[in-house]
């Protein structure tokens, strides 16, 4: 699909439409919530941007390309003067004290935040149904899931109730809603874009990533936010990436797959299918495939889980209702904080941040969390071996088509192993896209750190030969 953002840009420009006409419009479109996406609407804030883009044209002002364009937020992103609720309980009625650095990119370009979206709580789930707002409904078929942790996210942007969506990616939660609902999400290098604002998960893997529904959106996008911020240590200044360095596809000419991901017993017979028939197209491209060798899924799945749920019992040991969110009273301190807590948090929450306190006490942490770090620093090794000897790695998103709603549910353990093919890229940290192609959920993109364009540039060479 062409860009929407070029697209309404245009439109706007040659007054073909009024920004607000396009805000009440799709405003008008996600008010009956009937997937579930949303958790809060921006209303009066998004109609007076939208006021001040239509005065500056009318007053033959120069807008620029993202001025007037409605977007959707993740509801784990500080959005100042909003409800910021992570669909959690615990911070229901909890509103932002100042805004997050990427979010703020984007409103200085002039982009209309026109939604808070729903989500698994704190980013925990792979489904979007650990939420107090309800399970979000998938785009394609209500029935089935909506992904997670950005499901709401994905969902408004495949029934186009928003241009583009910002979602957060731990360890697939960008990528795996997108392959569901059949947009592009990407997950960019690990600090390219601040995490400043962004509700912390696991820190050493959060990323901020865009979800839209073309490649040029993707790219206008990503270029808005990323960039230095020096409240967050672990970003980095980057180039910016042009339309013309991603529709030349010279310099891509080997790319890589992992067989324990194909040949594995959990992968759907159809997905396998599809991806091997994928595989096929690009060698008669000219362009050379290589099988390789990675870690198993289990190993994968484990290692990620282990320090994730370490870095989310930390994250979250702010949160007892003392300066924030919803607190409960109980006869002593301890009480309190207690109540607050078991109350308040979801069950998968709680069981995240019980398996983090395990993994990081005394005599286990030895054992479990030492041995988890060394083996994600083997993973990130492994991925700059591969690298020397492939320009892309392709994989499935996922090993099988989106759950209905109330299966993940019933069986955690299955939830965390379905997110076996996103895992291994999250902790390496290393840029990749899902594209809307080759699968029933979806191709994934990654190339090695920090080259964010070679994601791009493989997706626009895709586009055309699958």
């Amino acid at each position: 699909m062409d860009s929407q953002i070029l697209k309404i840009h245009q439109q706007l420009v040659d007054k073909e439409i009024t920004c607000t006409a396009l805000v009440q419009d799709k405003l008008a479109q996600l008010k009956p919530n009937t997937h579930n996406t949303v958790n809060a609407m921006l209303d009066s804030m998004a109609l007076d941007l939208a006021a001040k883009v239509d005065a500056k044209i009318a007053n033959g002002e120069t807008i620029g390309l993202l001025e007037g364009i409605p977007f959707g937020i993740k509801d784990v992103y500080m959005v100042q003067g909003t409800l910021t609720t992570a669909s959690s309980n615990l911070l229901k009625n909890y509103k932002a004290a100042y805004t997050a650095t990427a979010i703020q990119n984007l409103l200085d370009a002039g982009a209309i935040p026109l939604v808070k979206e729903n989500c698994d709580s704190f980013g925990h789930g792979s489904s979007s149904e650990n939420t107090i707002f309800g399970a979000v409904k998938n785009a394609i078929n209500p029935d089935l899931v909506g992904g997670g942790s950005s499901g709401g996210s994905a969902v408004n942007v495949a029934k186009n109730y928003t241009v583009f969506s910002i979602g957060g990616d731990t360890g697939g939660s960008v990528r795996q809603p997108a392959g569901y609902n059949n947009v592009y999400g990407l997950k960019p290098s690990y600090g390219r874009i601040s995490r400043y604002g962004l509700m912390a998960y696991a820190s050493s893997t959060d990323c901020v990533g865009p979800i839209a529904q073309s490649i040029e959106d993707i790219r206008i996008v990503l270029n808005v936010m990323s960039g230095k911020d020096i409240k967050d240590q672990t970003s980095y200044a980057s180039a910016e990436i042009s339309q013309a360095q991603i529709l030349n596809s010279e310099g891509i000419k080997t790319v890589g797959y992992f067989k324990n991901f194909i040949d594995s017993p959990a992968i759907d017979p159809k997905v396998k299918a599809d991806f091997l028939q994928a595989i096929e197209k690009i060698k008669a491209k000219g362009i050379e495939v290589k099988a390789l060798d990675f870690f198993e899924s289990e190993t994968l799945v484990s290692t990620y889980y282990t320090l994730a749920m370490a870095e989310t019992a930390s994250n979250l040991s702010r949160l007892d209702g003392t300066n924030y969110g919803n607190r409960i009273e109980g006869d002593t301190l301890k009480e309190t904080y207690s109540v607050t807590r078991s109350e308040n948090f979801s069950e998968e929450t709680k069981r995240r941040i019980v398996g983090g306190n395990q993994v990081l006490s005394q005599g286990f942490s030895d054992e479990i969390y030492l041995k988890g770090l060394a083996l994600r620093d083997t993973i990130s090794s492994n991925f700059e071996n591969d690298f020397k000897n492939v320009d892309i790695i392709l994989s499935p998103v996922t090993p099988n088509t989106p759950p209905k709603i109330g299966d993940s549910l019933k069986d955690p353990h299955a939830m965390y192993l379905s997110d076996a093919y996103t895992v291994g890229f999250s902790l390496g940290q290393l840029p990749t896209l899902t594209v809307p192609q080759g699968t029933a959920t979806g191709l994934q993109i990654t190339a090695a750190k920090h080259n964010d364009e070679l994601v791009l540039k493989f997706a626009n060479f895709l586009k055309d030969t699958i």
